[in-house]
């Protein structure tokens, strides 16, 4: 099984890397790219309310801290167009972990409900600073990023297509990495049971912070490379707060708390909206198909796509299981025949388990 999975996602990672090869249509690459950027912020944002339970409807704040840090960076250090601008995304989403640090230590002060609604009152928070700091981020002016002008034609998707997926693979690796770890043992811990993980030794507090920053991190990385593939920066469209549904959306319908279900969910809801968008215009049309497919998950796979699959496989696996035992207990006393004539049962020990 796991030889298996290996080998699908080698295959995987062959077509992914292949993709733009294969499908060098502008749209296509231009829709891959959105759909990537919003996977890394999934799987990111699914290290915090996946692995500790804690839902937070506030990370698009760092989604548009990471695009107005690279914004930012870039116009002061004037940097110009090309690779170079790729280089500070780790910084800009360093920076916007570090702002999440003291919101984060704020909000997982409170559980559930209350602390949703405070992510979501920092959320709106921050905008509304974007807005009035109009000595650092111009207002509803909105901030410029440098166009790599030898990046004419069918090449220009091509830089952000690989670096985003780059990101992918190194947020995939950090969320398998901390599911399987010490630190992700107590992650679940949290999410399973709180007080009982306190009472077993779990540092909760500290733990809960970091997961907190981290997802920040990966999230403010995902709004630096948006920012500088859609060249310009503003409150309205960097802080978004359907950019949280969206995530959330995702994470829901892949799995919430698995590694590959955001990746999943990033890859079935992006392009659908995408193709809405190029298909109708922005006329919200997507968040009707948004709604329509979270009511078929809630209704027929409630608890997302991958654990659901992971049941069903389980339950069928069982069955088979059963069957051949079955039908090894029927051929083990099966009735011979013995010197007198006269029918008698051959017992093999250990068959029938």
């Amino acid at each position: 099984m796991r030889i298996a999975t290996f080998a699908g996602g080698g295959i995987l990672l062959v077509f992914a890397c292949a993709f733009p090869l294969l499908f060098s249509d502008p749209t296509v690459t231009t829709i891959a790219v959105f759909t990537l950027i919003f996977a890394v912020a999934t799987s990111g944002w699914n290290i915090l309310a996946g692995y500790t339970g804690y839902v937070a409807l506030g990370h698009a704040a760092y989604f548009g801290l990471g695009a107005y840090a690279l914004a930012i960076l870039c116009q002061d250090w004037h940097i110009a167009g090309g690779y170079a601008p790729f280089l500070l995304v780790p910084l800009a989403g360093l920076i916007a972990a570090l702002i999440a640090i003291p919101l984060g230590w704020i909000a997982l002060r409170v559980r559930r409900h209350t602390f949703v609604v405070i992510t979501i009152a920092m959320f709106f928070i921050i905008q509304l600073l974007a807005y009035n700091l109009s000595w650092l981020t111009k207002g509803s002016t909105g901030l410029s990023l440098p166009i790599p002008l030898d990046w004419g034609g069918d090449f220009f998707n091509i830089p952000f297509y690989y670096v985003t997926l780059a990101l992918l693979l190194f947020t995939l690796t950090v969320s398998w990495g901390v599911r399987h770890s010490k630190y992700g043992l107590g992650l679940l811990a949290i999410r399973d049971d709180e007080d009982r993980a306190l009472g077993l030794g779990v540092k909760t507090g500290i733990s809960k912070l970091l997961a907190f920053a981290l997802a920040a991190l990966i999230v403010g990385m995902a709004g630096a490379i948006w920012a500088y593939f859609v060249e310009a920066v503003y409150p309205a469209t960097a802080f978004d707060p359907l950019f949280d549904i969206a995530i959330a959306l995702m994470a829901f319908l892949g799995g919430l708390g698995t590694i590959t279900g955001p990746l999943l969910g990033a890859l079935i809801l992006e392009p659908t909206q995408q193709y809405f968008a190029l298909a109708y215009g922005q006329n919200g049309y997507y968040l009707i198909v948004y709604g329509a497919l979270f009511l078929v998950v809630i209704l027929l796979l409630p608890q997302g796509i991958v654990p659901s699959l992971q049941v069903r496989w389980s339950k069928f696996q069982a069955m088979r299981a059963q069957e051949r035992d079955r039908t090894m207990s029927m051929v083990s006393h099966r009735p011979t025949a013995g010197e007198d004539g006269s029918p008698e049962v051959e017992t093999k020990e250990g068959a029938n388990l």
